[in-house]
């Protein structure tokens, strides 16, 4: 569980960051940070 966490999390930041360079930058932005909380959150308490 904790690896699909994690490959969720940075595929997220991934799609944040081309958000952001697509000049999207309040998704860009939401997406990044879901991302940072997913990613470590659900494999920490996973």
């Amino acid at each position: 569980m904790g690896i699909i966490a994690l490959i969720l999390g940075i595929v997220l930041i991934v799609a944040g960051v081309f958000a952001l360079v697509r000049r999207q930058m309040l998704w860009g932005i939401i997406l990044i940070v879901v991302g940072l909380i997913v990613a470590p959150g659900i494999a920490l308490f996973g």
